[in-house]
């Protein structure tokens, strides 16, 4: 398998969740020499942020434990829909704007929810918003976003050593 395996994160603003899911997912690759078989990125369903770096406190959260947040802060577009194999919302209120956003019922298949990667974190069915919390709520998220993002990454790997197609859903 020569392509590359194509993973969008999408929270609301693109200022949180997303951006340090893409952060952890990335160092995480990296770490076990799978970057070379995934890009990812992330996006938000509101535009109100577009070009803003992530927020400061999540930045800073995430740098303590290693990841570099540096994205700048988009909304999905449409193509998204053909450049991306999944899509990951971080909630159920993204996860319904996505499905209103796809272009068809091909892309809506490409559409999960994060929490669908919980292990450690069985009782979530969705990724907190930290924006309006403190730091324990910034901590939170991201021990929530390192759990899905190594069983996706588990799964990314298997499909890349098995030469399979990787699974829509966990």
């Amino acid at each position: 398998m020569e392509s590359k395996y194509r993973i969008l994160f999408v929270c609301l603003g693109n200022i949180c969740r997303s951006p340090a899911a893409e952060g952890i997912l990335r160092r995480m690759a990296e770490k076990r020499g799978l970057d070379r078989f995934i890009t990812i990125d992330s996006a938000g369903t509101y535009a109100g942020h577009s070009g803003d770096m992530p927020d400061r406190r999540m930045q800073n959260a995430a740098y303590a434990r290693g990841y570099l947040l540096t994205h700048r802060a988009r909304q999905v577009r449409p193509e998204d829909f053909d450049r991306f194999d999944r899509i990951v919302a971080m909630d159920d209120n993204n996860y319904h704007n996505l499905y209103r956003l796809a272009p068809s019922r091909q892309a809506s298949d490409k559409i999960c929810r994060m929490s669908d990667f919980f292990r450690e974190h069985p009782d979530w069915t969705y990724v907190p918003d930290p924006y309006y919390e403190g730091h324990e709520g910034f901590e939170l998220v991201l021990n929530m976003l390192e759990d899905g993002c190594r069983t996706m990454l588990d799964q990314v790997a298997l499909m890349f050593a098995t030469g399979g197609e990787a699974q829509k859903n966990p």
